[in-house]
């Protein structure tokens, strides 16, 4: 079983060249009027159309805490804070956002 998350946008273009180059993310399919990106075993899509989805927060999770500082290094212009700590959840993380106001999260999941 697997599975995709679909997003409406305005700006296809921008986004493509957002996640394939700030991201990191490949292009699993193009399908003209929509894009479907791989970052791991994540599959996202964007389709445009006349309406904007913006709920919900994307989150990419990496293996190493160094990569959670190297893409902050890439967003701190747009992050919200600097990498930290959640004390809620064995997570470090920051948010960011996309060239269209969509919540980014990357984390990095905190071994006991």
């Amino acid at each position: 079983m697997s599975g995709i998350v679909f997003f409406k946008t305005h700006k296809l273009n921008e986004l493509k060249k957002f996640y394939t180059e700030q991201v990191e993310c490949k292009i699993w399919m193009d399908q003209g009027d929509c894009i479907i990106f791989q970052n791991g075993n994540f599959l996202f899509g964007f389709c445009q159309r006349d309406d904007v989805d913006k709920c919900g927060i994307i989150t990419f999770y990496y293996d190493a805490k160094s990569e959670v500082d190297r893409f902050y290094e890439k967003f701190k212009e747009t992050a919200t804070s600097s990498p930290s700590k959640n004390k809620k959840y064995p997570i470090y993380h920051f948010f960011t956002f996309d060239p269209e106001g969509r919540m980014l999260e990357f984390q990095y999941f905190l071994r006991k």
